[in-house]
């Protein structure tokens, strides 16, 4: 395959996950699928979980993310561009997609280790507050289902954060290793040319 046949076949799955990046993030700003919480966090009420509101899913994963996903597949125009200078900015914009990356999963994981913010009580704590109950169990909540009973509000919380931040795990995970496969591929095309050079010649 060449290189700039690679570059098109990196873009189009960078596309899609820079979406589902996007989307998750959107959705983890409403808990349950209601809006009344993120309208009581805006007015200083805790009510949405800390790792959302970093954006890693919106501006991580997805737009530093679909940027050089765009530039990948300008560069595959007709599978083989026989540009050189193309295939070498393509390395720069693969890394700023890597960095992208590295921050939503990082941001993922933090999330699924601390949990959601919800009201909640136990045993220990019975009465109701809005915390984030299983910040100090690193990450033995996931585990352990009936922890997830303390969460009393919003309805299914644990379950809703827990699917959408894995999503975004696995999205930034695919997405580093595309983005880290372009940079290759981009300094291979850069040095070699693409299989479109002697086309260009003749």
């Amino acid at each position: 395959m060449c290189t700039g046949a690679c570059s098109k076949f990196i873009a189009i799955p960078l596309y899609i996950l820079a979406a589902v990046s996007i989307i998750c993030n959107i959705m983890l700003f409403f808990p349950g699928f209601e809006t009344k919480y993120a309208a009581e966090d805006r007015e200083g009420e805790k009510r949405i979980t800390e790792e959302v509101k970093y954006m890693a899913g919106l501006i991580g994963g997805g737009i530093l993310v679909l940027v050089p996903a765009i530039h990948t597949h300008l560069t595959s125009a007709k599978n083989c561009c026989a540009n050189r200078c193309g295939m070498f900015l393509s390395i720069g914009f693969a890394a700023a997609g890597a960095v992208g990356a590295i921050y939503s999963l990082s941001v993922a994981a933090l999330g699924l280790s601390n949990g959601p913010t919800c009201l909640w009580r136990n045993l220990q704590s019975p009465i109701p507050q809005w915390g984030t109950p299983f910040a100090n169990s690193n990450g033995s909540y996931l585990g352990n289902k009936a922890m997830w009973d303390w969460c009393k509000e919003p309805e299914d919380v644990v379950e809703f954060n827990v699917g959408l931040f894995s999503t975004l795990l696995v999205a930034a995970c695919f997405e580093l290793a595309l983005c880290l496969i372009q940079m290759v591929n981009g300094l291979f095309g850069c040095l070699c040319g693409t299989c479109g050079g002697k086309e260009v010649r003749a």
